[in-house]
């Protein structure tokens, strides 16, 4: 049992480095303030509603860790309850390495990152796959994305934080990108179609 939420990730050997390094005071004092979140609050709920994407860290066995990015629809990691979020697992290339990790090591990790605004949070979890479960399915499926919804992923939240939104670089989804790539071509096109017709105009 942790005696603070962020001891899942601050290990002894952990805060032993932060220790030499300078750092294990200040995280001394946030451990006392209340340390990490442990349940889905309304920030983490909102953050999740506009992501269209994350990355899941699994580990096998033998503690071999595998990293897998995670696409659909904007708000597709949902909060099942205050505890649990889950997503509808699409059809890949049929590796299977984040469910055969997860068949014996339930151990997994979420890394959130929102490029746009320069943010991300970490959870740290145990993860289990559910197969077969059509109200569960239809519950996180959403209708109008073409991915065939497989199985689903139940994330059981252990710990989670925000992290310093230094050195991410921005980087903007097609969906944000394209009204504005259209707002450009359609400035271009306007005065070209008003000099066709002073052109036409003046043929006459």
């Amino acid at each position: 049992m942790h005696e603070y939420p962020s001891d899942i990730a601050f290990t002894p050997a952990v805060k032993a480095i932060q220790t030499a390094k300078g750092s294990r005071a200040s995280y001394g004092k946030m451990e006392e303030r209340g340390s990490w979140q442990t349940t889905v609050t309304p920030e983490l709920e909102a953050f999740l509603a506009d992501l269209d994407m994350f990355y899941l860290g699994t580990a096998n066995g033998q503690a071999q860790p595998y990293i897998q990015y995670r696409g659909g629809a904007p708000g597709f990691l949902k909060a099942i309850d205050e505890k649990t979020l889950g997503f509808a697992d699409f059809g890949g290339n049929q590796q299977y390495i984040s469910l055969g990790n997860l068949s014996e090591n339930p151990k997994a990790f979420i890394f959130l990152m929102d490029y746009v605004h320069s943010r991300r949070i970490k959870l740290w979890g145990k993860a289990r796959v559910v197969e077969g479960d059509a109200q569960l399915e239809n519950r996180l499926r959403d209708p109008e994305y073409p991915g065939k919804v497989e199985r689903v992923v139940l994330f059981e939240i252990e710990a989670w934080d925000i992290n310093c939104p230094q050195h991410i670089h921005k980087r903007f989804p097609q969906r944000e990108v394209t009204p504005v790539v259209e707002q450009l071509h359609q400035r271009v096109h306007e005065p070209e179609a008003q000099l066709a017709t002073l052109r036409q105009t003046n043929t006459l």
